[in-house]
């Protein structure tokens, strides 16, 4: 071997791909059925974009990201997150002038510099969703119905809504200096990061992971107490529309969420441990952000799919398993191969998953092959079937042999499929 794989990353196959793609493919479902198209961005953008957009005091910017100088010296990274280049793609594409709103989602690489942990890699998978022009709650309420479906059909029961609201640009200045009122009381004792982000951004220091840290805000001011009207009303409507529509949910005070794009209502999916299945909220400042001519409402969430394989190896839930192989076709002389490949891939068209021999084995071992994969039923074809046109179709199960005219064996696999 001239390498390993990176730290931190996955090779995909067998089980744990199919897992993936069950996951991959529900989520699109979900998304056709709420009228959400699928957006590709780049796996690398600017640097910029993320400092101004995800934020220069958050630990993806500061801590995270995969930068570097391509050969004309210019800054790019591998997207951390989905949502900055998302809007920076709806606003370059004048997505806006379309009828809005506009619904996005995506399922994505991401890319972060940290010590891997279960659930969570330097190269992970993201499904996400951007909700752009509305203000209104029910905004919100649409992510976290899908969110809640997504979740009761993939089999998971341990989830729980959280739910806070941060506020916005106005309320914020008024908490802002209440919380840098009470962290100069404990400056001494904080981590030498959110020494400078209390300076910056006090909000940040919520967020930190660091255990004093921890310690010191969990009596902290709370942002849901300096709420201004607008703010109250819309957290109000919020948890009222959440109650009509019977989405239990908890409020949360110390979920901040870890990127500065978040404005009025942030959430979580947690399971009783603490650990966060998926994040979102509002951003109606991240627009204007990107372009300062724009100033466009927007709400999005993001939810790693290496995270939910995670919950569903933790809540021990069972994905239904891989389909099986209907047909295994074996070859006996060479005369027969092209005319058993033939009948392989009529089959194949047929939308019946089939099987050959590629590696010129025995009868015997192409039986003994056939059952190791799984195959439900067998057929043998050589010179004398394919002179009379007619073969036995062997239910590997039960060892019952049925003769068939070749023309008719599709017909029969689908119908006892």
């Amino acid at each position: 071997m001239i390498t390993q794989r990176p730290k931190g990353t996955l090779d995909w196959y067998g089980d744990n791909m199919y897992k993936r793609t069950l996951i991959e493919e529900l989520a699109r479902k979900l998304c056709k059925a709420y009228n959400m198209k699928e957006i590709i961005t780049p796996v690398f953008e600017h640097t910029i974009l993320f400092q101004r957009g995800v934020g220069e005091t958050t630990d993806v910017v500061q801590k995270e990201m995969y930068t570097f100088l391509d050969k004309k010296d210019r800054s790019i990274t591998l997207k951390p997150e989905g949502t900055a280049g998302a809007i920076r793609a709806y606003l370059e594409n004048n997505l806006y002038a379309e009828s809005q709103p506009t619904k996005l989602f995506y399922v994505t690489p991401a890319f972060r510099y940290e010590q891997p942990q279960s659930g969570r890699l330097r190269q992970h998978h993201q499904f996400g969703v951007e909700f752009v022009g509305s203000k209104s709650p029910l905004a919100e309420v649409e992510l976290i119905t899908l969110i809640t479906t997504f979740i009761k059909e993939i089999g998971l029961k341990k989830a729980k809504l959280h739910i806070n609201s941060i506020g916005c640009k106005n309320c914020r200045a008024t908490y802002n200096e209440a919380l840098l009122s009470y962290l100069r009381k404990h400056e001494d004792r904080l981590c030498s990061t959110c020494k400078e982000r209390m300076q910056k951004n006090p909000l940040r220091v919520i967020d930190c992971k660091e255990k004093a840290c921890k310690e010191i805000v969990k009596d902290a001011p709370r942002t849901i107490e300096y709420l201004d009207e607008e703010c109250k009303n819309h957290f109000e409507e919020l948890q009222s529309l959440l109650k009509i529509l019977n989405i239990p949910y908890e409020i949360d005070t110390g979920i901040v969420r870890g990127l500065d794009y978040y404005t009025k209502t942030v959430f979580e999916f947690v399971n009783e441990e603490g650990f966060t299945l998926c994040g979102g909220g509002r951003y109606d400042g991240l627009v204007h952000e990107i372009d300062e001519k724009q100033d466009i409402p927007s709400v999005g969430f993001g939810m790693g799919i290496e995270r939910i394989l995670y919950f569903l190896e933790k809540e021990e839930v069972s994905l239904p398993p891989q389909p099986a192989i209907e047909l295994y076709v074996g070859i006996l002389g060479g005369e027969a191969k092209a005319s058993a490949y033939q009948l392989v891939t009529t089959l194949r068209n047929a939308g019946i998953i089939t099987e050959t021999d590629y590696m010129d084995r025995s009868v015997k071992a192409q039986m003994k092959y056939a059952n190791k994969i799984g195959a439900k039923n067998t057929v043998i074809l050589g010179a004398d079937e394919l002179a009379n046109g007619k073969a036995n179709v062997k239910n590997m199960e039960t060892g019952e042999q049925t003769e068939l005219p070749l023309e008719e064996i599709a017909d029969f696999i689908l119908k006892n499929a």
